[in-house]
């Protein structure tokens, strides 16, 4: 009785073309919803903890180190939502990535990396790191900083968006 499979490679496909679009969204600007701030994180932090859920030799260092790893990528994610640029357009509330950003995504990828190699070399497998945990926890943290801004900001978010 397995599961639903999903091949490995079609779900890190869908993940990419995900990233991208919320990055491509971002560099033009896009209006700033709770929505839009926290599904996206929300899908990858949950597909990251499904992976996890199925995987059946995690040990407790492979926990920490997942764990550990989550927070660092949530603060990193934090320090990059300090260098979205947010605009009130048309009375409400707009963010849009800058330069500072691509650095800071750079910087975070390097960081992410050496985490990763550290990780590996004091006992976790290599196998157990959900790649998707890691980036939803980077967008959630990045998330929270453009809300946290914003809200402080005084100018209003706006509405989510009907279909």
């Amino acid at each position: 009785m397995g599961g639903i499979r999903v091949n490995p490679w079609l779900l890190a496909a869908i993940i990419a073309a995900v990233v991208i679009v919320v990055v491509i969204k971002r560099l033009k600007g896009e209006p700033v919803t709770t929505k839009e701030l926290f599904i996206t994180p929300a899908i990858l932090i949950g597909i990251g903890v499904l992976s996890l859920t199925k995987k059946t030799d995690l040990t407790g260092t492979d926990l920490a180190w997942i764990i550990t790893g989550a927070v660092v990528s949530a603060a990193l994610g934090a320090v990059r939502g300090a260098t979205v640029q947010l605009l009130d357009k048309g009375g409400v509330l707009w963010q849009r990535y800058s330069g500072r950003t691509f650095l800071t995504l750079i910087g975070t990828l390097v960081a992410t990396a050496g985490f990763n190699v550290l990780a590996v070399k004091m006992g976790m497998h290599e196998e157990a790191r959900p790649l998707q945990l890691a980036i939803g926890a980077s967008f959630l943290g990045e998330s929270l900083m453009v809300g946290l801004r914003g809200v402080a900001s005084g100018i209003p978010f706006a509405p989510a968006r009907t279909r």
